[in-house]
């Protein structure tokens, strides 16, 4: 099987894009486009992936970044005419660090290997991210076919996103997307901090956060070809997913995480020195003392938590302020006016 995908692949195999290349014709040359496609043991799907993207953007350079694959994906993704090369730190966020670390380009497009989403919408985010001057358009699946989401991937992913819009805008609708189109500014500024599949909340979040311009487009989902195997565990990932949407809560939004603690505190000092004060009022003696120091301490600790929730609030102000200065720093890519 695998000498005839190699075959496909060399068969289907256009001339190898260089980062030179640019989007447009000749007189009129466009924004240069770079196509990344983080992989780890797509030997079955990358050939067609590579092909579909070479046509859909010809002029685009398509760069395969193999992470540690055990099969000969590598090998293939060269046969089929993409740049290859190798991030050793097992994970997703790794790769997508090294990768927009790497490549230079005016225009990105992130994509999964695994061929599951519809190489011909490329154009399309292209479009949407030149014409409106974007720094991200993101790629919300839809699907008809149940096996396309494995079981519980479907309510997670429902869950995350309304998290994440409820606590940073409603901007966008699939917050773990894998395919997304981005500025050079945004891909420059880009922290990349984390180091496996909740990288794709953290594109989100960096963008809600600094209030870029975003936008958003469906695009057909199917299910996995035969032969091939999802790196995505659903509960380890899930729950890796929902701490690092709690910890950019925290880090960007201190003051309402915080005083969620705060007042979680408060009602528990409440629900323990309730009892204790209405015995005091009628009776004026206190006989659970215990219960009276623990709310004692519990109003305490809800008073400190919000004091550290307003310093850290001022804190993130000053923090935002750089990173909205660092992302100005990056000149914006050399998009027509017209």
């Amino acid at each position: 099987m695998s000498d005839t995908i190699v075959k496909l692949a060399a068969a289907a195999r256009l001339p190898q894009a260089r980062p030179g290349w640019r989007l447009g014709s000749p007189d009129m040359p466009g924004p240069r486009v770079a196509v990344l496609i983080p992989c780890c043991n797509e030997e079955a799907t990358i050939a067609k992936v590579i092909a579909d993207f070479h046509a859909s953007l010809p002029q685009a350079a398509v760069y395969v970044y193999d992470n540690n694959s055990r099969d000969r994906t590598a090998f293939v993704a060269r046969a089929a005419g993409a740049v290859v090369r190798a991030e050793p730190l097992q994970g997703k966020g790794h790769v997508v660090r090294r990768m927009f670390a790497d490549v230079d380009a005016d225009v990105f497009i992130l994509v999964d290997g695994d061929d599951t989403y519809d190489a011909a919408a490329a154009p399309a985010m292209l479009k949407l991210l030149l014409d409106q001057r974007l720094d991200m358009v993101n790629a919300a699946r839809v699907t008809a076919q149940n096996a396309a989401y494995r079981r519980g991937h479907r309510l997670g992913n429902v869950v995350l996103s309304a998290m994440v819009r409820g606590v940073f805008g409603g901007r966008i609708s699939d917050v773990l997307s894998g395919y997304r189109a981005f500025s050079r500014r945004f891909v420059k500024s880009f922290p990349a901090l984390a180091g496996g599949f909740e990288t794709e909340t953290e594109f989100t979040v960096h963008a809600l956060e600094l209030e870029m311009p975003v936008g958003e487009i469906t695009v057909g989902y199917r299910e996995r070809p035969a032969g091939s195997t999802s790196k995505l565990r659903t509960w380890s990932d899930g729950l890796r997913i929902l701490r690092t949407i709690l910890m950019l809560v925290k880090e960007g939004r201190p003051l309402q995480f915080f005083a969620a603690m705060g007042t979680l505190l408060l009602l528990a000092a409440l629900g323990f020195g309730g009892p204790v004060v209405m015995v005091f009022l009628h009776t004026g003696l206190v006989p659970k003392l215990p219960s009276a120091l623990l709310a004692t301490g519990l109003v305490l600790l809800s008073s400190l938590t919000l004091v550290c929730g307003l310093i850290l609030d001022s804190v993130e102000r000053g923090r935002k302020e750089m990173k909205r200065l660092a992302y100005l720093t990056i000149p914006a890519s050399p998009l027509p006016d017209g």
